[in-house]
């Protein structure tokens, strides 16, 4: 008799993730179409309000560039941290507390970091979906002076990970969802206000400038600045991206830890 061994299949390491992926995914096509209302709906009345509206007081616009053109890479960057802040609180949160789906997916051969790749990479393609909307909009009213301004996609795509991951492990741990308007209330509103969105961080005092340069959207703002004005960042593109690339993997550990911590019995 004649054995004939079959080689087991080899594990491709991201079909798991794909299809925690995909589980949201199905979820977004039943509400999509309200989003692509906002989606485009929120830029138009950003451009017409602050760019078009406060930038017709600014006559000589910032450093001899039109005001709208100056402040769309901002609004690039602080609108990308507020989705992937708003897609990484409550929605984790109620993973957790409300509707279990955390728990679910671990009584499946899912891993714990199949769970939190998957919901971290449909939190991506929100916000990719979100700013490729908010560039073509801001492109039709002519704010975008350079072709570069593509690769604020792959910018905002760190920025994401940077922001997701430790807002996913912020909302793993606390008690009640009070602490995650807090989160936005202490540490998003501040952020957009004064990491460069709509005036330069220069005009700071010397304390609240090192403050914002410590942030992650400030480095996001800079480099779709940079991009979008077709100039060179004010610090180099490699520490930018190093920066925010730290925030991610610190990130994605503490999320990890927070997650078996919860999950695994």
């Amino acid at each position: 008799m004649v054995m004939v061994s079959v080689a087991q299949p080899r594990r491709v390491p991201w079909v798991p993730a794909y299809a925690v992926f995909e589980h949201y995914l199905v979820g977004l096509r039943r509400t999509w179409r309200a989003g692509v209302f906002s989606s485009f709906l929120l830029p138009v009345l950003t451009v017409l309000g602050f760019g078009l509206g406060v930038g017709a007081y600014i006559d000589q616009g910032v450093d001899g560039v039109r005001y709208l053109d100056w402040l769309v890479p901002g609004l690039i960057a602080s609108t990308a941290l507020q989705v992937t802040v708003g897609d990484s609180t409550w929605p984790v949160f109620s993973n957790f507390q409300w509707i279990k789906t955390y728990f679910a997916q671990t009584a499946s051969p899912l891993r714990v970091a199949d769970i939190l790749a998957g919901h971290l990479a449909f939190v991506l393609f929100r916000v990719l979906t979100t700013i490729a909307a908010f560039l073509l909009v801001t492109g039709l009213f002519g704010a975008l002076r350079s072709p570069w301004a593509l690769a604020t996609l792959p910018v905002v795509a760190l920025l994401a990970l940077a922001g997701a991951t430790p807002t996913f492990a912020y909302a793993a741990v606390v008690s009640s969802d009070s602490w995650l308007a807090m989160l936005f209330r202490f540490a998003v509103i501040p952020m957009t206000l004064f990491a460069g969105v709509f005036f330069p961080v220069e005009s700071l005092p010397e304390a609240l400038r090192w403050l914002a340069y410590a942030t992650p959207l400030w480095h996001a703002v800079d480099l779709c600045r940079a991009a979008t004005l077709g100039v060179a960042p004010q610090w180099s593109v490699a520490g930018h991206l190093l920066y925010l690339a730290a925030w991610a993997a610190v990130g994605w550990l503490l999320a990890l830890r927070a997650f078996r911590r919860k999950l695994v019995v």
